[in-house]
């Protein structure tokens, strides 16, 4: 079926913003990366909620208190993961992002003790699978795009570790779609029916070769050549296969919760989650593997 020329302009548009705006984010400096990851957050959040909400009735019940001081602690431990060089009032970022997060939690526990005399295990525990989910996701991007600010040398080293994971994932998620549109014919799974294998299996190779490519030709210059391609094109396998079930398991907290898209920011695109659900997943394991070859 032939896309309609008015969603196909929308899409493009919408689609064109997105890179503009995240290119920004991600290369300008430190402070454009924390207040675009900081709103990525926020809204990651409420949708996650309203998931939950759609999940379980149950949740519905908590308190605007419980909504708020979760995600603002998530907030902090972005910020408590901030390089030691970057400061606000000769303060390190961090130690406001520690103790905010300190004091948050513990204003969370003690208002649901006093609003609703008792503490509600699940609802706690699902709010506790939210950090886990985004809030610890992002505050690790944070660290590996700030791990290198100020270091000697200067350059654009500090922004590799992070363009690697985002890249790899942009480049998996294009090449399996342009892999599976062409020859494409074998379902991956029924939780997300237009996914084949061919299209996976294929944008893993791709991601891998390109990534790959791209760690060597920055290589040739001391502005980039953080890491040889071996480790680009490790970090693109990592962040190619995690990412998918990223992507798979947002696909089955939407189909479990009955909706199409977890949000509607993006017209064409969906929301939030629908946008970063392969990057949640992924970036925990390409940390570690970037923290252990660091």
């Amino acid at each position: 079926m032939a896309l309609n020329p008015t969603v196909f302009r929308t899409r493009a548009l919408t689609a064109l913003i997105f890179v503009i705006v995240m290119l920004t984010g991600l290369l300008w400096n430190p402070w454009s990366f924390l207040v675009l990851f900081s709103f990525i957050q926020f809204g990651c959040w409420v949708e996650y909620q309203k998931i939950l909400v759609l999940l379980n009735k149950e949740y519905a019940a908590i308190s605007a208190f419980h909504r708020y001081t979760v995600m603002i602690a998530g907030w902090f431990l972005m910020l408590f993961l901030v390089n030691g060089n970057i400061m606000i009032g000769g303060i390190p970022l961090r130690f406001y992002g520690q103790w905010g997060c300190i004091a948050f939690l513990a204003v969370f526990v003690i208002g649901e003790l006093l609003q609703i005399r008792t503490i509600n295990v699940r609802n706690i525990g699902r709010s506790a699978l939210g950090l886990l989910y985004i809030s610890v996701s992002l505050a690790l991007l944070t660290h590996l795009r700030t791990f290198f600010y100020g270091a000697p040398g200067g350059g654009f080293v500090d922004r590799v570790p992070v363009l690697m994971v985002i890249g790899s994932i942009w480049i998996n998620d294009t090449m399996a779609y342009i892999v599976g549109s062409l020859v494409g014919k074998t379902p991956l799974t029924a939780i997300s029916p237009k996914k084949t294998w061919e299209g996976t299996v294929g944008g893993i190779i791709l991601a891998i070769g390109v990534m790959a490519g791209i760690g060597y030709l920055l290589d040739q210059s001391p502005a980039w050549n953080l890491f040889g391609p071996i480790h680009w094109a490790v970090v693109g396998v990592i962040a190619a296969i995690t990412g998918t079930y990223g992507d798979l398991l947002e696909s089955k907290l939407k189909r479990m919760a009955g909706i199409k898209d977890s949000g509607h920011i993006m017209p064409g695109h969906g929301g939030f989650l629908d946008r970063f659900d392969s990057l949640l997943v992924a970036t925990p394991f390409c940390w570690l593997y970037l923290m252990w070859v660091i």
